[in-house]
């Protein structure tokens, strides 16, 4: 029989060198392949370290006896991922790229260039499973939740389509992280050791305030109580995200705030400019009923509303009971216990007995 040919996008991590390892093992015919995203440019720079990740991709290749392409989809990136983070932020918005990026580029763009050169499908690192369920006309995929739930990524892919999940592999689904690692290690793979990567891939360890400030101007206003009270400045609302801890001096009448509780941020008032800070437990940062805006089901159908399920509206947030409506074209999640700081620009993520249903951008 003719070996089905996968092609293991290699990051120069551990987990991606283990699912190349793995599939060797099987007996599939391997190629890795390094997608090349970014590069520094004079107008955006970060601490990206990409010629060290494809070097570590490298040498597990050697080490496997596989081929290593690498590919570059730079101006996608810029475009659908860069583009996409910078405009968010300038609107006042909390972007996710990397649910973007899995939506745009690993599994539009990459995917599609990996089926025109002849390949299979693809298979990512990514802890999440895919399973087979038949349905009157057809076979459907379900995105399902890892059997590691503390490292799930189901959240960042609630956007793939069944057209894309076909020609998918996530290896690691059945795996919890310290048996990848132990398996990095019985493979004897160079990576086996290798520290994981945390953040924004292109931004690295540079603040985030600092890295939007190259693209975004500075639109300074007052910082203000709930109460009205102007208690300080900020340099603009695109810098601040709803629950963060304030950092700073704060003021009031001249005087500082003495003896205060941690400060958060708990609302942006984008008509008189205007960032408001209180308490820990401000309810301002909680809320019962949120809309979101263009809502994506992994099966390509909406489910049947009111439909009760679970969500989650951050990455390994515990799973949230809600309620979710539709009416007039919009979605409505209620929530049983009400959340705290739930942001704009996030997604809310929707999962039903261990699958991931879809999810849309918070309003």
């Amino acid at each position: 029989m003719k070996k089905e040919k996968i092609l293991v996008a290699m990051s120069g991590g551990v987990d991606s060198s283990v699912v190349a390892a793995l599939l060797v093992k099987q007996g599939y015919d391997v190629t890795g392949a390094y997608m090349k995203q970014w590069s520094d440019t004079k107008d955006v720079s970060g601490l990206c370290e990409w010629k060290k990740d494809r070097r570590d991709a490298m040498r597990v290749a050697a080490h496997l006896g596989i081929s290593l392409l690498t590919l570059d989809f730079e101006k996608e990136y810029k475009e659908w991922v860069m583009g996409y983070m910078f405009a968010e932020y300038e609107a006042g918005r909390t972007p996710n790229p990397d649910v973007m990026c899995n939506k745009f580029i690993k599994f539009d763009a990459w995917l599609k260039k990996i089926l025109e050169m002849g390949f299979d499908a693809m298979a990512t690192g990514h802890y999440a499973r895919i399973r087979q369920q038949a349905t009157d006309n057809s076979k459907q995929f379900l995105l399902c939740e890892a059997e590691d739930t503390d490292k799930d990524q189901t959240y960042f892919l609630h956007q793939l389509s069944q057209e894309q999940l076909t020609h998918t592999m996530f290896p690691l689904g059945e795996y919890a992280k310290p048996e990848v690692r132990e398996m990095a290690r019985k493979f004897d793979l160079p990576t086996a050791e290798r520290e994981e990567s945390m953040g924004i891939c292109f931004v690295g360890e540079m603040p985030m305030k600092e890295f939007l400030q190259q693209k975004i101007s500075k639109h300074p206003g007052n910082i203000v109580l709930e109460d009205g009270n102007v208690v300080g400045t900020h340099e603009g609302l695109s810098f601040y995200t709803i629950g963060q801890r304030h950092v700073g001096q704060l003021a009031m009448n001249n005087k500082q705030l003495t003896n205060q509780a941690p400060m958060f941020v708990v609302e942006k008032r984008f008509g008189p400019n205007e960032l408001v800070v209180g308490s820990e437990d401000s309810p301002l940062l909680y809320k019962k009923e949120i809309r979101i805006n263009d809502v994506h089901f992994v099966s390509g159908q909406a489910s049947q509303f009111p439909l009760d399920c679970k969500v989650r509206l951050r990455h390994r947030q515990e799973m949230q009971n809600v309620e979710v409506h539709i009416e007039n074209g919009e979605v409505t999640l209620l929530f049983e216990k009400k959340q705290r700081a739930v942001t704009p620009g996030q997604f809310a993520v929707l999962y039903k007995d261990g699958v991931c249903l879809g999810g849309g951008v918070i309003a």
